[in-house]
């Protein structure tokens, strides 16, 4: 095959617009490439600054370049008998036909291929498919992005390494892959029937590496064969061995492995701290800013003592983000410093690991919701089935519409067949639990911590001692799980899942291999089965109507961002009723019976085919729908305690958002206080609870925190040591902390005029200073809206990008991409950026923080929340709001400093921070940077002076 590699530069995106740049790469029968073709075309239209921008092509490099007629000339002969290969193909391709069309040539009939589909199959883990970023992983020279031939070049020998990759895999694979898009008439589908052709002729023999199983190849084999880490060792490596001593030969090993080791004092503070409180049974909370060195100042401890008295230490995160740097990063590191052999596993919640049964049985039966995007989630995830050793959902780019169908073949326990199911040996989920049931430290994360409170402890491995990373939000993710989070999909996907219509759903499904069973009764389970659908319709119904009644409740509001769920919110108080209540109550009640009634007679239905003696291989289907119909009942019984609104230690609330209304729907039921649980589930139960983060302490006291948490009693008791650790930054010469003294107040969440002009400009002259690299952070979307325009007009002069979450398409993980790949940007952001946002080194050098992160007051956690500590006779303000924004003020803080070379200004713009009683609070909680307040005026010239100081 020869391929033809296309790419076009245009004037922009619309049918008007015309082409000033063509590259064309030919990749030969041989697969190398034999030539590439360049030229700039001549439009007809000037090209608008943007483009220039974007790729560096200006007026004068097209203004003697020959005109579309004489360039298709030389492009059309290169066409002939090739298949046209493109990133994105449609773009190009369109603008081709509509070329061929202009200058009076047939429109081109081959194959067209798009090497994004290549990328996501034989690449399934990819965090991104941009060409730059994608060339940059795979270390192809690709110098003038944006410019047609750089481009084309670039993806040729992009498509080179898919085809390479395809060479490595298993027969089996590519012939589940043809098979797959067999039944598509499609120019894939035709390339990977000519590929299995040409395999199968070269009739290789499987390749080593590989598991074979049930005609997949697999990375995993079975984990039964995994044993404890010193099951060989006849004596306990630590006998007679001191912490102190075990640290020694740890810190040999580290100094040999990494030249550049070099002990911190506050890490030594902290591994003394953690290993005291294991050994003396006590509660730690530990605050440790950025640089400590944290998590190696909890894992070295944790395997010490699991090592040394053979008990397991569980680790929990917040963030997956920090549960996979632990593996990726940190726990190789301590594989080879710490002297002998020892286990470190994730184990992460149940919905991440794929269900190899579900998975085969979904591709088997065919079972696609929209064919065309499913049918290449498919595909990607069957190459990473040969690539994968955890089966976790992280490890896959799976895009915006590939959740449904993780969804459909995650692992749940309502749905597992456990030892009978033929994929246990090689099962995902099961081998994540043996292996933390094995391991000497178990690393989860907060949310699975609470699920196994739930489980009655099914899940986690018993544990004495605990070590809480991102402690800050344990109480918010207690909350959530104690409490009750449910959307309108939930029961939607439930109900569709079931039955979507009489040929999609586990339902049909059932009913068509009854129908082909051949067994006495399957006339009268199909009657079953057909009975169960007009009930499931009219639930469904009566649960939109449900939805769009409970959406009018909420009062109009439009100051939050496109779809933030901050939008619109109610909260609903028990003894104050909305007065269309009763008849929501009624709606309520109808769904209630209707589900009863389904749900009994499945269960019926299902015990029936299970005392069948003739077994039609049922198995796995009536264990899917016996999943579903214990969701129904756990939502329809959460409905009812919703509807209720009984419970006065419990805050209910709706929220939604005024684009996608009833279907945004969202309730919550959450306790107003989870202390006494924490302390009954933790503090009480567990020997040794360590917590730690870089924001615990308000004001250098932990007072808040104990309250939150629940750790007034272990505090009493002298259960509990509190630890504060010096920084290891030296923050009065890496940091300055800016106020401009005059500076504009604002009531609310929305600036007048004055002030938005006012900040537009003093951003805009602090950005040109710093040369961008500038992250502003708001606290409300709408002021964010307010200064994207008009700031990023005014910076559009200066050669600075403007980049704004929610203005800009992507998730926070790509705008932060965008921001570190664009030398001179400034980055926009609200809540989500104030926290988790790692942005070290040159990349980010300001930090401008425009209000105060207080919570709004009218949020109903925080409203009832209020309330009691009005009843107890206490400051809600200063109890609080306070406390909450200052943790909040330094999370965003530390965006700033992230290692010893950083330096970077911080600019508060909120003069509440001087002129209030509670702004000492914020300033005494910060590590210590240099702090300076001035008029405005002063300050872009300081800025500059102190940045040029520190160059010099």
């Amino acid at each position: 095959m020869k391929y033809a590699v296309l790419d076009f530069e245009t004037t922009g995106n619309q049918s008007s617009d015309e082409i000033i740049q063509v590259g064309l790469a030919i990749i030969d029968e041989e697969q190398n490439i034999s030539q590439v073709y360049r030229s700039f075309v001549k439009p007809g239209i000037p090209i608008p600054p943007f483009i220039t921008n974007l790729t560096g092509i200006t007026e004068e490099d097209v203004q003697d370049a020959p005109e579309l007629d004489e360039v298709m000339v030389d492009l059309v002969p290169l066409l002939s008998d090739t298949v046209l290969v493109g990133h994105n193909v449609a773009f190009d391709f369109n603008y081709l036909q509509s070329a061929l069309d202009k200058t009076g040539y047939l429109p081109f009939t081959g194959r067209i291929l798009d090497t994004m589909d290549f990328l996501k199959i034989f690449f399934p883990s990819l965090t991104t498919y941009q060409l730059g970023m994608v060339a940059a992983e795979f270390g192809v020279e690709h110098e003038r992005p944006h410019q047609a031939d750089s481009d084309a070049l670039a993806t040729a020998l992009i498509f080179l390494k898919c085809l390479d990759e395809l060479k490595e895999l298993p027969l089996i694979v590519v012939q589940r892959l043809a098979d797959l898009f067999a039944g598509e008439d499609s120019d894939l589908g035709w390339f990977f029937d000519a590929m299995l052709q040409e395999k199968e002729r070269e009739g290789e023999a499987s390749p080593d590496g590989f598991v074979y199983y049930r005609q997949f190849a697999l990375q995993v084999d079975d984990w039964m064969d995994i044993e404890p880490a010193r099951s060989d060792l006849v004596h306990n490596p630590l006998k007679d061995v001191s912490f102190e001593q075990f640290m020694e030969q740890v810190r040999d090993r580290l100094k040999t492995k990494l030249p550049d080791y070099e002990e911190r004092e506050a890490q030594n503070m902290m591994l003394s701290e953690v290993s005291k409180a294991f050994a003396e049974d006590k509660h730690l909370l530990i605050e440790a800013g950025t640089g400590t060195g944290k998590s190696l100042g909890y894992l070295l401890p944790a395997i010490y003592h699991s090592v040394k008295q053979d008990e397991k230490v569980m680790v929990s995160t917040h963030t997956i983000n920090l549960q996979e740097q632990l593996r990726e990063r940190d726990v190789p590191l301590l594989t080879e410093a710490v002297p002998f052999p020892f286990r470190a596993a994730v184990f992460k919640g149940r919905q991440h690991y794929l269900c190899l049964r579900k998975f085969e049985h979904k591709i088997n039966r065919r079972d696609f919701a929209s064919p065309k995007e499913e049918i290449i989630t498919a595909a990607q995830m069957i190459v990473w089935l040969a690539q994968t050793e955890t089966g976790d959902d992280e490890e896959l780019n799976l895009g915006n519409r590939g959740g449904d169908f993780w969804e459909t073949v995650a692992s749940e326990s309502d749905s597992c067949l456990g030892r009978s199911c033929p994929w246990f040996r090689k099962c995902y989920y099961h081998k994540a639990k043996h292996e933390a049931g094995v391991a000497d430290v178990v690393i989860t994360n907060h949310s699975k911590l609470f699920t196994d409170i739930q489980a009655g402890h099914q899940l986690l491995p018993g544990y004495e001692r605990l070590v809480i990373d991102e402690a800050h939000h344990l109480e918010e993710v207690a909350g959530k799980h104690l409490g009750l989070q449910m959307k309108y999909f939930t029961v939607v996907h439930t109900l569709t899942r079931l039955f979507k219509d009489s040929k999609t759903g586990q339902f049909p499904n059932l009913r068509m291999m009854l129908d082909q069973s051949g067994s006495e009764k399957s006339g009268e389970w199909c009657s079953v089965i057909d009975g169960l659908y007009p009930t499931l319709v009219d639930v469904k119904e009566v649960w939109d109507r449900l939805a769009d009644q409970m959406f009018s409740l909420m009062p109009e509001r439009s100051d939050a961002a496109p779809g933030d769920p901050g939008q619109f919110v109610l909260r609903l108080l028990p003894q104050k009723r909305p007065k269309q209540w009763d008849t929501l109550a009624e709606l309520e009640n109808q769904i209630y019976v209707a589900l009863g009634d389904v749900i009994r007679k499945a269960e019926r239905l299902i015990g029936e085919l299970k005392d069948d003696e003739h077994d039609f291989g049922y198995d796995s289907l009536i264990t899917d729908i016996g999943g579903l119909l214990k969701d129904l009942a756990t939502e329809r019984e959460a409905l009812r305690f919703f509807i209720k609104l009984e419970d006065a230690n419990t805050v209910y609330w709706i929220e939604g958002n005024g684009n996608y209304r009833s279907k945004s729907l969202q309730i919550f039921a959450v306790p107003i206080d989870v202390s006494a649980q924490l302390k009954e589930f933790f503090f009480n139960k567990k020997k040794s609870v360590v917590m730690t983060s870089a924001t615990l302490s308000v004001d250098k006291s932990f007072q808040y925190m104990i309250d939150q948490l629940g750790l007034a009693e272990a505090a009493e008791q002298d259960r509990l040591n509190t630890a504060m650790l010096p920084s290891p930054f030296n923050y009065r010469e890496q940091a300055l902390l800016v106020i401009p003294r005059d500076f504009p107040s604002v009531k609310g969440s929305v600036g007048d005029d004055y002030f938005v002009s006012t900040l537009v400009r003093s951003l805009a002259d602090t950005a040109t200073a710093t040369h961008g690299r500038m992250l502003v952070l708001f606290t409300s979307y709408r002021m964010l809206r307010q200064v994207y325009d008009p700031l990023k007009e005014l910076l559009s002069e200066r050669g600075i990008t403007v980049i704004g979450q929610g203005m800009d398409s992507g998730s926070r993980t790509k705008l932060t991409r965008r921001f570190q790949g664009q030398h001179a940007s400034v980055l926009l952001g609200t809540s989500s950026f104030w926290e988790g946002v790692d942005i070290p080194g040159e990349a980010l050098t300001s930090l401008a923080i425009v209000r105060l992160p207080f919570q709004p007051p009218n949020h109903p956690l925080v409203e009832a929340k209020s309330e009691r500590l009005q009843q107890e006779k206490k400051n809600p303000f200063m109890k609080l709001s306070v406390p909450q924004a200052v943790i909040r003020f330094k999370q965003g803080f530390g965006r700033l400093v992230r290692s010893s070379q950083d330096r970077g200004i911080v600019v508060v713009y909120d003069t509440r921070i001087l002129e209030s009683y509670y702004g000492k609070y914020f300033l005494y909680s910060l590590p210590g940077p240099k702090m300076e307040h001035m008029p405005l005026e002063q300050m872009v010239p300081r800025i500059s002076e102190w940045l040029n100081a520190g160059e010099s």
